[in-house]
């Protein structure tokens, strides 16, 4: 249900008034200033130099920002991976202050849009632009293409952990033969096992208009989709989850964990207590803290 219009873009460059669902309310409400809701960016440290934009694609969407630490070196740099159950009316301005923050902690942040359901998204386009804009990242002479991990939030953890075990797609598969490899993934709540989600109805509807198709009606597509139908993937994995998520259930989180160790891969399950669904993005709170220090941690 629509409840009122915010200009929800002033912080990145832009006036653009845009629809806040009753989802997006509670976001904005729970992640404050990541919104512009209570402030824009972040109140404390250094100002972020200018991103690097780049544009993967000839689509609106296709394109990302690349906050480089201060320097001329090469740098480690972690994906960041919007959430938003894969629809339109979220974007890449949940992952811009995370971004932000990685570049001032030394790590090159890069924060992504893709195609979205409703505009142009869903199976299998989303997975391609994620691809694309990943491999995009070769072509940046600061970027050292031996150390990229992927950090992805909700929906954007599905799409962080697929794309970690983007080597190991078949040929042909939206996603192989990738140009630049992902060493580690955080998962911020990720949605990683789809068959269950879509059976759990976690997001309502979501899995299905992501997919196109109900797991009965295509299971290949979920088994190419899915971090758990993936297993193993040969990538270690960081898990990050709240106790009180009503969002994505901490089952999504320690399913994925239990079959990624029975299946050999490197996994790691932080449950952190007394935390919710938003303040994983929040770049002030102790939770995202969490989260960057497992990208340092894969980034070696």
């Amino acid at each position: 249900m629509v409840l009122t219009l915010w200009p929800i873009w002033r912080c990145f460059g832009s006036e653009e008034i845009v629809v806040i669902t009753r989802r997006g309310l509670l976001v904005a409400s729970a992640v404050g200033g990541v919104l512009g809701v209570a402030g824009c960016g972040k109140a404390v440290g250094p100002k972020s130099p200018d991103p690097v934009e780049i544009r993967y694609g000839a689509d609106a969407a296709q394109t990302a920002m690349l906050w480089l630490p201060a320097g001329g070196g090469k740098v480690p740099v972690a994906v960041v991976i919007h959430g938003g159950f894969w629809m339109r009316d979220y974007g890449v301005e949940l992952a811009v202050p995370l971004a932000q923050d990685l570049a001032e902690e030394g790590i090159g942040g890069y924060a992504i849009e893709y195609r979205r359901v409703g505009k142009g998204g869903g199976w299998p386009r989303t997975f391609e632009d994620v691809a694309a804009a990943i491999d995009a990242l070769a072509r940046q002479p600061r970027v050292d293409v031996s150390k990229v991990v992927a950090v992805g939030h909700s929906a954007g953890g599905q799409l962080a952990v697929w794309a970690a075990g983007r080597a190991g797609m078949p040929a042909g598969a939206p996603g192989d033969d990738p140009r630049v490899p992902i060493r580690g993934a955080v998962s911020q709540a990720g949605v990683l096992d789809l068959i269950d989600a879509y059976r759990q109805q976690v997001g309502g509807d979501a899995v299905q208009a992501f997919l196109g198709a109900t797991p009965d009606q295509d299971r290949p597509r979920y088994s190419l989709a899915s971090p758990y139908e993936r297993l193993p993937l040969g990538v270690p994995v960081a898990l990050v989850h709240g106790t009180r998520d009503s969002e994505v259930p901490i089952e999504q989180s320690r399913r994925y964990r239990d079959a990624a160790v029975n299946a050999g891969d490197q996994v790691r399950l932080t449950e952190l207590q007394k935390v919710g669904h938003y303040e994983l993005i929040d770049p002030h709170s102790e939770a995202w803290a969490t989260c960057r220090s497992e990208a340092r941690r894969l980034l070696g």
